[in-house]
């Protein structure tokens, strides 16, 4: 059985709605490859962005198992295990085999994954066997037209997509996933990358689409312009409001996302014990791939 919403709140520092929470996470790099093409993301192995879509190296998932004996033993305030990349989770089986390897050695700690959702469909009953308690679907679009502005193709099923197509597809697969691991009882968690000349107008439309499908909280990210959306502009605050607020209308906002590197480790915000457990320190720098 899967952990709860109400619990989430508690025990997941991604789904403290209003407040930081004083939880922590071990994310587990084992997920190298994606299978979608968004212009706004750069990833990379190295010790120096602190985004999404970056890790210092990729491990198996054995090693997973014994990074997070090591972060509890460091922080005993981590109750979650996640896998956040650096490549979507679903595009390679390690992510699965992790969990399934995690399930076993720590029963009692918090499963947490993020995906691109073009293969959820494929792997929700898999998801839901293993007792995922939390799934983390980035959605930057429920129009295809907006979202073949933001990602040039995919890779589905061994064929490339591209344009208009490979938005539907894309779309399609985010939404039918979500319904059908949201009615399984696992809380979903939708992120909306924000690019100001592309889909600002439409996050409350896609917020109320996911919030349709089951998603229970959402997380508007701000692009950092950089890759082939350097031309793009950084949202400021007032508009950042302005769309959370409109948001809010169809489905809980959380506003503290700290944009976690792939093997981000400890309490975000607070305790970091990431460079204890995969060696190299990570030295900030502004850049931004994906939510």
């Amino acid at each position: 059985m899967s952990v709860n919403f109400k619990e989430l709140i508690i025990s997941h520092p991604c789904f403290s709605v209003g407040a930081k929470s004083n939880k922590g996470r071990v994310h587990l790099p084992v997920s190298p490859g994606c299978n979608i093409h968004c212009k706004f993301c750069d990833r990379k192995l190295n010790n120096i962005d602190q985004r999404p879509g970056v890790a210092s190296a990729i491990i198996s998932p054995e090693e997973a198992v014994d990074v997070v004996r090591k972060a509890v033993a460091l922080c005993q305030d981590i109750t979650v295990a996640g896998v956040a990349g650096p490549g979507d989770t679903l595009a390679t089986p390690y992510a699965l085999q992790t969990f399934r390897l995690i399930k076993k050695a720590f029963p009692n700690i918090i499963k947490c994954m993020s995906t691109n959702g073009l293969l959820l469909p494929d792997y929700a009953d898999e998801i839901i066997e293993i007792g995922i308690d939390s799934l983390t679907v980035t959605v930057n679009a429920v129009n295809p037209e907006i979202q073949a502005q933001i990602c040039d193709g995919i890779t589905y099923h061994g064929k490339r997509y591209e344009g208009k197509k490979a938005a539907e597809v894309l779309i399609q697969n985010q939404l039918a996933g979500i319904k059908t691991v949201a009615a399984a009882g696992i809380t979903i968690k939708v992120n909306t990358v924000l690019i100001p000349e592309i889909n600002a107008h439409h996050v409350p439309i896609a917020a109320k689409t996911v919030s349709e499908m089951g998603a229970e909280i959402y997380n508007i990210i701000p692009l950092i312009p950089q890759h082939k959306l350097a031309w793009c502009s950084a949202p400021g605050c007032d508009s950042i409001s302005k769309i959370r607020q409109a948001t809010e209308q169809y489905i809980k906002v959380f506003r503290h996302c700290q944009r976690c590197r792939a093997d981000a480790a400890g309490i975000p915000g607070g305790i970091d014990v990431s460079k204890q457990l995969y060696i190299h320190p990570v030295r900030v720098e502004n850049t931004f791939s994906h939510g």
